[in-house]
């Protein structure tokens, strides 16, 4: 059974070799990897499409054919580790205090059973935490559907394969707390989807596919920057202002084409912000702190192969624990003959012996803990039983109400000026972009905004064409204190 948000510490094998495989759509995507003397290399790598979805088809099936594009790349690995597609992804956020690991693994499960729809118990769940002030964390709970994780099991057995972590290849490509110079936001063209990645704090704060972002035209991929650049300003917007804060730059990784295409596109919008916007192409050379061979190609599957031999472990794991060695004995031999049935039940009675024995020191251990704990839970209690109650009469502050109301009033009617993303900060700043058929329109609309109550420092920060539509980008600060 799957223990949600648990702080599990999987004791991993040494690897020597490995294989690396990226699913993404229906793309496969391998490396094989050695590891001799503290350097990498690259024996055999392929992409081929795969007919078959290896959720809905046939597992025999699937396996079949990743076992025929294996033997065809001359592939004899067996050990590998899987990249599953972040579109597969279900997320949530939420805040953890200071706390113990076992009460914040507690609260971790609590969280995750309130954040996802489904039954946390049908959930492979993984999680990441950015520190904040105060000890704080933001932590961003990950889960994959089970039935999509057996039926990869599944089709990994077939192509009698043995999996060793079902990681994410963007985290992979960007893991968190190897920032230079403050926060990142990663973009990972895909073959269907473009992948986001926001890493702050030591940790990643936001992960989510933007669907839309690639389009597929006659056999050829179209980028859309609108949506990506939309999309990635929304996500921002919903990061807490710490760690909003801390993200200066913007990678992208990809096909060297697509990947320049999107940074010309977005780099004029998130510059003006303060991020600065580059490709990837390359690793640096101290990216896994082993010796990379010449002319290595950046990928996802080669980024998860050489983490793997590197034996540092990814960011978020969704391949369920195994059992344990006890749990196998006992399996193997509960359906055995009966002349081991005697030593079974034996083996049995120690086992419930020790059980309880353990379980009853736990109890002492935890008695002893809640003796020196009561009193301040209590006190704790009774405070949030009074916030509870009068709660409701607080809080009458609707800044931002107020700032949208001032932005609609001040836009005509006639739809001549139009807004298509607007950003509240927490410091009562505030940016807007949009279209304008004219520039009269523009300036009209501006110089009524500048007279609204509380709005301070009216700026254009661009504009971009002579012909409608005309493209703009301001700014203003609002100093009212909201309506009560």
């Amino acid at each position: 059974m799957n223990r949600p948000a648990k702080f599990f510490l999987r004791k991993r094998k040494k690897l020597t070799s490995v294989l690396g495989l990226v699913l993404d759509g229906s793309k496969l995507e391998g490396v094989v990897l050695r590891r001799t003397n503290g350097s990498l290399q690259k024996l055999q790598s392929f992409a081929a499409a795969l007919t078959l979805d290896p959720l809905t088809a046939a597992p025999e099936l699937v396996g079949r054919e990743i076992r025929n594009q294996l033997e065809a790349a001359g592939v004899r690995e067996r050990t590998c580790v899987v990249g599953v597609p972040v579109k597969w992804l279900l997320t949530a956020q939420t805040e953890l205090p200071a706390l113990s690991a076992a009460d914040a693994a507690s609260l971790l499960q609590m969280e995750a059973e309130k954040g996802f729809h489904a039954d946390a118990t049908e959930l492979q769940i993984s999680h990441s935490g950015c520190a904040l002030a105060n000890g704080k964390q933001q932590v961003l709970l990950t889960a994959i559907p089970m039935t999509h994780v057996v039926a990869l099991e599944k089709v990994l057995a077939a192509a009698k394969l043995k999996p060793v972590s079902f990681a994410l290849g963007i985290s992979a490509l960007q893991p968190a707390g190897e920032e230079t110079a403050g926060g990142t936001l990663t973009l990972a063209i895909g073959d269907t989807n473009v992948g986001l990645q926001v890493t702050a704090g030591g940790g990643v704060a936001a992960l989510r596919a933007l669907e839309g972002a690639i389009e597929n035209e006659a056999g050829r991929r179209t980028l859309q920057p609108d949506v990506v650049t939309r999309e990635a300003r929304v996500t921002l917007g919903q990061l807490p202002g710490e760690l909003l804060d801390q993200v200066k730059s913007i990678r992208i990784f990809g096909p060297r084409e697509l990947a320049q295409q999107l940074a010309d596109e977005i780099e004029l919008r998130f510059e003006p912000l303060g991020l600065k916007v580059a490709t990837v192409s390359a690793y640096a050379p101290d990216t896994f702190r082993l010796t990379l061979p010449p002319e290595t190609s950046l990928s996802p599957a080669f980024s998860l192969a050489a983490r793997a031999l590197a034996q540092q472990a990814p960011a978020f794991e969704f391949l369920p624990p195994k059992p344990t060695l006890i749990e196998q004995w006992a399996t193997k031999y509960a359906s055995g003959r009966l002349q081991t049935a005697g030593a079974v039940a034996a083996g049995v009675a120690v086992l419930v012996g020790g059980l309880l024995l353990f379980q009853q020191v736990q109890l002492w251990r935890l008695g002893s803990q809640w003796q020196h704990m009561e009193r301040k839970v209590t006190e704790l209690k009774h405070v949030q039983d009074e916030i509870r109650e009068y709660q409701s009469w607080y809080g009458g502050n609707f800044r931002n109400l107020e700032i949208l109301r001032e932005l609609s009033l001040a836009f005509p009617e006639d739809g001549v000026v139009t807004a298509k993303v607007i950003t509240i900060r927490d410091d009562g700043s505030v940016n807007c972009s949009g279209n304008a058929q004219n520039n009269a329109a523009l300036l009209a609309m501006e110089t009524k905004l500048s007279a609204a109550p509380g709005v301070v420092d009216v700026h254009r920060e661009q504009s971009r064409g002579n012909k409608p539509p005309i493209q703009f980008v301001f700014s203003f600060k609002f100093n009212n204190g909201g309506a009560q």
